[in-house]
């Protein structure tokens, strides 16, 4: 069947509520308390808002793999192929961090401009900054050109990992968001893996910290052609129209259309529908007046930051960046001399990460939130004690400090490596989603870049196995702030969530 946005019919703003006071009128009720109609889509239809933002993703996680290797290949004195190889722990930690301070630019930038100019732009220029940065960096001929390279690069990143959860759960169908959320986190260990892998294969060239971040430079191509490609995001449009950002019928329409792509041809018939749903629920809870930045800091969006700032906030300090950034540095002092040897195993890690996200993925959408978060950081509990104790009592005993790296891995990926994302796109409310998201990435870039930086001289300074100790010690305080604060949103439409969890 073809579809004519002409002829199907949307209510209009004013049938939806009574925009000057955000109810409803005596004749409507919130349609969050009848049933929805019937969500149709096509499975292939689905893939493509998924694929392309999560390339993005896939950028994201092949540069903390390419970068963990890159940093014992640019200090080689006989690999590097430069002669200002002789960096500190310093210089080490700059490397590692500086794409996460671009990072933290691209989150400021994205507070500002993400709500006017929508997640689908927002990806696009992602993509462009990542193709300049990673560009930059693998041609850099002295440290000041690498460190931009690798700031500009974060500035993609930035932006992308705002914009990415965002343009997924607000495209994605209810029955599979989880999943697909929790897929881009695939799409990141599955990045990380190829970064592990290869920089395995170039840790031994000479230059191959270069070709290590050169290898990557098709990627954001494909992502920003695919984006340019794909609709706007229906809810963004309609949030506009009920805002009044636009010709009003022109956005609805322009809502359908999108909503027909990014469901396929089982949803033409209902599409019109559906976004009358969207549009009446979205007024019934007071999307029609602009938001200001008060709000983020009153009521549900108060609380909604709360739980995302949280959980990105803990994802970050029990010790996720050190683990993943100097997995090869950390097996070179647990025994594995060799930098190949090192990196191998970190290859390990990486697709031990695979495979367990794998599991999150399966499971997410039937078990549910809070059991995942609580069962797995229950065991980054005992990793991370465990791998302090390698440090302080054996030492001499390799094995303890791969097993408890593995755990670690293992109970991350289960928890706050998916699920974290997967809440932080799922729980503001839609007027303050992109400045509400903005706010937890600047959190997570943020105490991520500062954990990245702190790591090396605090492991100078502490040892490795208090600095694990004291990350588990974290991890323990984490597991309270899920089980009291941390809701579960299962099952829920975007706008059901807003109403019953907040």
């Amino acid at each position: 069947m073809v579809f004519d946005a002409q002829k199907q019919s949307i209510v209009s703003v004013g049938q939806v509520g009574d925009s000057s006071s955000g109810g409803l009128s005596s004749v409507q009720e919130p349609l969050i308390k009848q049933k929805h109609s019937q969500e149709n889509y096509s499975v292939l239809a689905a893939i493509p808002p998924f694929l392309f933002p999560a390339l993005g993703a896939f950028l994201f996680g092949y540069e903390i793999g390419a970068t963990s290797c890159a940093t014992l290949s640019i200090t080689s004195p006989t690999l590097s192929g430069i002669s200002w190889y002789n960096l500190s722990s310093v210089d080490v930690g700059i490397i590692t961090s500086c794409s996460h301070h671009g990072a933290l630019i691209g989150s400021i930038v994205a507070f500002n401009v993400a709500d006017t100019i929508g997640r689908r732009k927002e990806l696009i220029t992602a993509a462009f900054l990542y193709l300049v940065g990673a560009i930059v960096t693998a041609t850099a001929p002295v440290f000041p050109v690498l460190i931009i390279g690798r700031v500009v690069y974060g500035i993609g990143l930035g932006l992308t990992m705002h914009a990415a959860p965002m343009y997924i759960a607000e495209t994605a169908p209810s029955r599979i968001r989880g999943r697909m959320l929790s897929l881009k986190e695939f799409s990141t260990v599955f990045g990380m893996v190829g970064g592990y892998g290869i920089g395995s294969l170039l840790i031994t060239v000479v230059s191959g910290w270069r070709y290590m971040y050169a290898t990557v430079i098709p990627i954001p191509l494909i992502m920003g052609i695919g984006m340019c490609w794909l609709p706007a995001s229906p809810r963004w449009l309609l949030l506009r129209s009920i805002q009044g950002k636009g010709d009003v019928e022109r956005l609805q329409q322009a809502a359908i259309k999108s909503l027909c792509r990014l469901r396929g041809s089982a949803s033409v018939d209902s599409a019109a529908e559906q976004v009358n749903e969207i549009l009446a629920e979205l007024s019934s809870v007071g999307k029609d007046k602009e938001a200001t930045i008060g709000e983020l800091f009153q009521g549900k969006c108060l609380k909604a930051l709360t739980i995302a700032g949280g959980l990105v906030l803990f994802q970050q300090i029990t010790g996720q960046p050190s683990v993943l950034y100097y997995a090869p540095s950390i097996l070179q002092t647990a025994g594995f001399s060799a930098a190949t040897d090192a990196t191998r195993i970190s290859i390990l890690l990486g697709l031990l990460k695979l495979v367990m996200t794998g599991v999150a993925i399966v499971v997410i959408d039937k078990l549910g939130r809070r059991p995942l978060l609580l069962g797995g950081v229950s065991g980054m509990v005992l990793s991370l004690f465990l791998l302090g104790s390698y440090y302080i009592f054996y030492n001499n005993v390799p094995a303890v400090a791969v097993a408890a790296l593995l755990l670690y891995v293992g109970c991350y990926q289960l928890s706050f490596g998916p699920i974290s994302w997967l809440m932080m796109s799922e729980i503001f409310p839609l007027k303050l989603r992109g400045r509400g998201i903005s706010i937890a990435v600047l959190v997570n870039f943020g105490t991520n870049a500062l954990v990245t930086f702190a790591f090396p001289p605090l492991k100078e300074l502490l040892g490795a196995g208090v600095l694990f100790c004291g990350f588990g010690v974290i991890c323990v305080l984490s597991l309270f702030f899920i089980y009291f604060i941390v809701p579960e949103t299962k099952g829920l439409s975007l706008e059901e969530i807003e109403a019953k969890c907040l």
